[in-house]
């Protein structure tokens, strides 16, 4: 009797905890919908800003335009993306804005270069952001950038550079453009000489046609491959470094930037700059966003990643797709947030102080 009646409670205890599972199950199918219907009512109608760190005509913008034509058909609600070019102190206003002024409720996605995470430790002059506090949505592509100089200039290598100076241009202070060649002319010795002001990256392109400059770093090699085919194909320019964590497979003749260091001590802080790298086209969105706008974006853009017409078009653009999802941007930046202090002062000393 005493099994008996304790198989009979077993039983009735099994009913009851499947019932509580189902019950669970219900809720949860009923709970989905109504997170996903809320997501898109608040974006049905409405317009979301894409805000772009560099001007009009460079690698970044013609990758977040393409982005933004294809993304919003992901989203729910179907909220039309516009691209708006917000230029200016090499990536700063563009990241300020994002972290001060842009509506903290999902509408506004920022394609910036992650450069600002490392400035915010080493300089933060003009930095009025909190790169820990930013929601990352994902990455389209992971590239090595590189640094190059016209073919006039006569400068085949960073030996090269050591001898004879070389005008680079740049756009803002925290920026790629001026960035590497600092890194180079204190840890290598190199001789290169900014030319600062440029509002894009597509201005120093023409500059350095015109002569106005001879150089240019901070580019990626996707971009340089859609955008200047030509100046591979005529050998109008000469790589002389790049910057990645290992070289690229498609220019493995082109040394990495640490490889060229004198020391491990400054191999160990041109390390330290090239892992931003390896965030790649990252894009965002601001702190603070509610948590269910923000899995729609991030789900959004893992799809647009995946999708057929987005791929077709950046294979007719010669634009490389390799894409980053959020939580691997945020544990790369993870990792630089929390770089030692003795790293970090030395990594001030050569980026200039």
């Amino acid at each position: 009797m005493i099994r008996l009646r304790t198989a009979h409670k077993w039983a009735h205890s099994s009913k009851t905890a499947r019932s509580v599972l189902v019950q669970g199950f219900l809720s949860l199918a009923l709970i989905a919908p109504a997170v996903a219907d809320a997501v898109s009512d608040f974006y049905s109608g409405k317009s979301i800003n894409m805000i772009i760190s560099t001007g009009v005509g460079g690698g970044l913008d013609a990758n977040a335009r393409m982005v933004a034509r294809h993304i919003g058909n992901q989203i729910p609600g179907r909220p039309s993306v516009v691209p708006r070019n917000m230029t200016g102190a090499g990536h700063l206003q563009a990241t300020n804005f994002m972290f001060n002024q842009a509506p903290r409720d999902g509408t506004h996605i920022g394609a910036i270069l992650p450069s600002f995470a490392l400035y915010q430790l080493i300089d933060g002059k003009g930095a009025q952001y909190d790169s820990r506090k930013f929601n990352w949505i994902g990455s389209s592509d992971v590239d090595n950038m590189n640094v190059y100089v016209w073919h006039a200039a006569n400068v085949r290598s960073a030996e090269d550079a050591k001898r004879t100076e070389v005008l680079m241009g740049g756009t803002g202070a925290g920026s790629y453009t001026i960035l590497f060649p600092t890194l180079m002319n204190n840890l290598l010795g190199t001789k290169f000489k900014m030319v600062p002001g440029y509002k894009s990256t597509n201005e120093i392109h023409l500059a350095m046609e015109r002569g106005e400059v001879q150089g240019r770093a901070g580019n990626f090699f996707s971009s340089l491959k859609s955008g200047n085919a030509d100046w591979l194909r005529d050998k109008k320019i000469d790589l002389i470094a790049q910057i990645g964590a290992a070289r690229d497979a498609d220019f493995p003749n082109v040394p990495l930037l640490q490889e060229l260091a004198p020391n491990e001590e400054a191999a160990r802080i041109i390390r330290l700059f090239s892992a931003e790298i390896a965030m790649g086209r990252s894009y965002l969105t601001t702190p603070d966003t509610p948590a269910d706008r923000l899995a729609a974006l991030q789900k959004a853009f893992d799809a647009t990643m995946r999708d057929p017409g987005f791929l077709d078009e950046a294979k007719k653009a010669a634009i490389d797709v390799r894409p980053l999802k959020a939580p691997q941007l945020q544990a790369i930046l993870d990792d630089i947030m929390s770089s030692p202090a003795d790293l970090l002062e030395k990594a001030k000393d050569a980026r200039g102080r």
